[in-house]
């Protein structure tokens, strides 16, 4: 199911760092501090690779969308 901006707006930190999953690989990483980044896994070559797209809110949900 796709992120709104309401569910991340909403999301707090806890113990451990969180995932919210957009969808095609595009996730939320919320730290235990409270930071909030895009984060986009893809493959080149058969190998994972991780990029890191901004903070939110610097970085909107529709532009992160775009980015990826």
């Amino acid at each position: 199911m796709p992120l709104t901006d309401a569910a991340i707006r909403r999301a707090k930190p806890a113990d451990k760092p969180q995932k919210l999953a957009d969808g095609g690989a595009l996730f939320l990483l919320i730290t235990v501090a409270g930071a909030k980044s895009w984060r986009w896994k893809y493959r080149v070559a058969g190998k994972e690779k991780l990029l890191t797209l901004g903070l939110y809110p610097d970085v909107s949900l529709a532009k992160a969308r775009e980015a990826r």
